[in-house]
């Protein structure tokens, strides 16, 4: 149960660290080319990128925090229920295992033999793991999710306005857009990866998605230094 347990925080860690990362890329790329949009100062691009990065940071980090506690405490719930419902009535719990596994299309007998193992086994566990979908000994760490968000959010911030204060003058929206899009794909990609989910799809809905942004809001700030910001 350990094992399957460092497992589970493991594939959380991974989890927020990519979209801290990639949360990090979009929104200091949008600020940042925003901004430029209606600044050629670079001190006031720079420091909009920064302060956009410290509260980027303390969002994502409070907001994991945040929503991987209250995971935990439904899960908590669920079980202090699971508990007592096993007490007040366990052939009807029984019967919901039994039901379940026939609807997955297990045979009546191998069904029956199946959930009586599992019920003398650990009821709990099962009942838990069969009604609700989630294992007994691998409830997320918030505190862990929390701190991942925190350090990769602006490792992510820190490639936009890398990009963007490095560039030469009359490159550097275009280069940091190149850049944008190239990293975009690589966590699109990387968190496709990680989800078995379809790599292009994901790597491209990745890109639209930076695009939008960074192309918003450079409009706003040239509409703002035509306008004499």
């Amino acid at each position: 149960m350990k094992k399957k347990s460092n497992f589970s925080q493991y594939n959380n860690i991974i989890r927020a660290s990519i979209m801290g990362a990639n949360d990090g890329i979009i929104s200091i790329a949008g600020i940042v080319v925003g901004v430029a949009g209606a600044t050629t100062n670079m001190g006031t691009i720079l420091l909009a990128g920064l302060a956009g990065t410290l509260a980027g940071t303390v969002s994502m980090a409070m907001g994991e925090y945040v929503s991987v506690s209250s995971q935990r405490d439904s899960q908590k719930k669920i079980v202090e229920d699971q508990t007592k419902a096993l007490k007040e009535d366990f052939q009807k719990e029984f019967d919901a295992v039994y039901q379940n596994y026939r609807d997955m299309g297990i045979s009546e007998p191998l069904a029956l033999k199946a959930t009586n193992e599992m019920m003398n086994k650990d009821a709990l566990g099962t009942t838990v793991r069969e009604r609700f979908g989630f294992t007994l000994g691998q409830e997320l760490d918030a505190r862990a999710a929390a701190i991942a968000s925190m350090l990769s959010f602006p490792a992510g911030a820190l490639l936009p306005m890398l990009a963007i204060s490095c560039a030469p003058t009359a490159l550097k929206e275009g280069l940091t857009f190149i850049t944008v899009v190239i990293a975009l794909a690589l966590t699109g990609y990387g968190a496709a990866s990680f989800n078995g989910a379809d790599k292009k799809h994901a790597a491209l809905r990745n890109i639209i998605s930076g695009i939008l942004t960074m192309v918003v809001t450079y409009v706003v700030g040239m509409i703002f230094r035509g306008e004499g910001f």
